[in-house]
């Protein structure tokens, strides 16, 4: 492996960290923990907005990938994409449960204000993976929902309020949106 920073690992290198997974070979947990953790890290930071928060849910998440890699198929898509919607579902279900909301209705103003104008950790750069590049090339509409969806932690329902679109637009731009940057990413 060489000290690039970019995700995306060649093909064959991510089809034999796959097979390795799925064989349940530990050293390749630590060679995928090395190579995604720190952008998935990111990815929960940016939605539970909170340190202690987001290493318990990268931790559960791993816990999570482990034991459902053999669910994982590669002809539905890459790993990295597999697992950041592991990533994203549990961020989400975390800042829904219970005590997330009371913990964060108990905070004090000043704490909360810090907390949102927090810049995101330097471990995760999205320029790194591409992502950035990526999602510029969609159109307005499908770029502003993916953002939402995928980085701000928002619910296809909650997009619609929050623009104002019915949810069938919402996911209509979504899927469409998804479809256009598979084929930007293969």
């Amino acid at each position: 492996m060489s000290d690039n920073p970019l995700i995306s690992l060649p093909p064959a290198a991510e089809e034999d960290l796959v097979r390795r997974l799925q064989a349940r070979d530990q050293t390749a947990m630590t060679l995928f923990y090395d190579r995604y953790s720190a952008a998935l890290y990111g990815v929960i930071f940016r939605i539970v907005k909170a340190e202690d928060e987001a290493e318990d849910v990268l931790q559960e998440a791993l816990v999570k990938i482990w034991n459902a890699f053999a669910s994982y198929d590669p002809t539905k898509g890459r790993l990295f994409t597999w697992v950041l919607n592991i990533c994203r579902n549990l961020s989400i279900d975390k800042i829904r449960s219970r005590q997330h909301r009371v913990g964060s209705k108990t905070t004090g103003l000043d704490d909360s204000l810090t907390a949102q104008r927090q810049a995101a950790p330097t471990t995760f750069r999205p320029e790194h993976i591409g992502l950035q590049e990526i999602t510029q090339k969609l159109i307005p509409e499908q770029r502003q929902i993916i953002d939402m969806l995928y980085f701000e932690g928002f619910t296809q329902s909650e997009v619609a309020e929050e623009l104002n679109i019915p949810l069938g637009t919402v996911k209509t731009r979504a899927r469409t949106a998804i479809k256009v940057l598979s084929k930007l990413i293969r």
